[in-house]
């Protein structure tokens, strides 16, 4: 779908369209990215043959939302000069002008609003570790800038749900069991964003900025991509393995690490 040719752009009222184009409101697939950790950390945490509570689940849908757009704003904020001048981004609310930083900052506080809203049902402990991956979430955007690696810390924040997960039940007892689960998660951004980074490299080597496609180039993009993918299963079966969860847990990362493999090998980094 167009950036600028979606139902946002269509049918929303024109004073909330810079808003919900900067929270990707059009966009889902990024609240996804983030709310799966945070029910695969519910579900490692949940006790042997029970399903995570819906409650939690329900909670951290909301936040995951909250989350994935206070994340867009946030570099938004960081990238509007750097946006200006990629065609791909020049339309965003703050690069062409149809946002302030002032507004941008009102947003900010309304979407963290929310976030804080979703995470007082539940422990201190998941309250505090969800406030400290704002530190995560406000630094992934310098990484660019200083680093071709940026999509290390992206997963690690993309991924922060594993352990806010299991806080939740278990508050910060035992969490180490969910470490190797959310390290899994962050192989799993690897993948998915160093291929979405393909379509920027000729701007981002332009204006100075670093990224995983770069670093890995056309030619070793795709092996490494296998090797993060094999990473993803040997860590998430790590896991699984300290709460002896059952076949449908062992299948379910079969299948994931398939669908990334296959996706790596067949992505086109022309298309």
């Amino acid at each position: 779908v167009p950036q600028n040719d979606t139902w946002v752009d269509r049918s929303a009222p024109e004073w909330a369209r810079p808003y919900l184009k900067m929270a990707r409101v059009d966009r889902p697939i990024g609240t996804w990215l983030v709310l799966l950790p945070g029910w695969w950390g519910l579900a490692l945490a949940a006790s042997p043959g029970e399903l995570p509570s819906a409650g939690l689940a329900a909670i951290f849908a909301v936040g995951a939302f909250a989350m994935r757009g206070a994340g867009c704003t946030v570099n938004d904020m960081w990238d509007r000069d750097i946006d200006a001048k990629v065609a791909r981004t020049s339309q965003r609310p703050l690069a062409s002008g149809r946002m302030t930083m002032g507004q941008a900052t009102a947003f900010l506080g309304a979407q963290l609003s929310l976030a804080l809203g979703c995470a007082l049902p539940l422990s201190w402990e998941t309250i505090g570790l969800g406030t400290a991956s704002l530190a995560v979430v406000g630094l992934y955007p310098a990484m660019k800038r200083v680093t071709f690696m940026p999509q290390a810390v992206l997963g690690m924040a993309m991924n922060w749900g594993v352990l806010m997960g299991w806080c939740a039940v278990h508050g910060l007892d035992g969490i180490g069991a969910a470490v190797p689960l959310w390290a899994a998660g962050a192989c799993w951004t690897m993948v998915y964003d160093t291929i979405y980074a393909h379509q920027d490299t000729a701007d981002d080597a332009k204006l100075g900025l670093g990224s995983t496609a770069l670093l890995f180039g056309r030619e070793r993009t795709k092996p490494v991509l296998s090797g993060f993918a094999l990473a993803f299963a040997g860590l998430a079966e790590a896991a699984v393995a300290t709460q002896g969860l059952g076949w449908p847990a062992h299948a379910g990362i079969a299948a994931a690490t398939g669908h990334m493999l296959w996706q790596g090998w067949s992505a086109d980094f022309d298309d």
